[in-house]
């Protein structure tokens, strides 16, 4: 559910406990107007949090949709049976130790 609804900023000021209460069901925010133009939007805190979080996501990968298509089809293919495991990697690096034989 994705309900967006729009009130002034006055008619806000009146209902604020009400709308920070409905601002904590899943998809519902509040576009707050001053003379007609948007100036804010009210959402959960929750909501918002999930927002920044994806928006570092999107800023860290800014390629994730084609590399999840890279992996996807390596995952097909069968490609990914040659990629290095996490362990092999650590390994390599010394943060794991391997087995002496005697």
């Amino acid at each position: 559910m994705d309900t967006k609804t729009t009130l002034s900023i006055s008619e806000a000021r009146k209902k604020i406990f009400k709308i920070a209460d409905e601002v904590q069901k899943v998809g519902i925010r509040y576009t707050l107007t001053d003379k007609g133009s948007p100036k804010a939007v009210v959402l959960s805190a929750e909501e918002f949090e999930s927002w920044m979080e994806t928006l570092e996501v999107a800023k860290d990968f800014p390629n994730l949709k084609s590399d999840i298509k890279k992996a996807n089809d390596a995952v097909k293919s069968g490609k990914y049976k040659k990629y290095a495991t996490l362990e092999d990697i650590l390994k390599k690096e010394g943060y794991i130790l391997t087995k002496k034989t005697r």
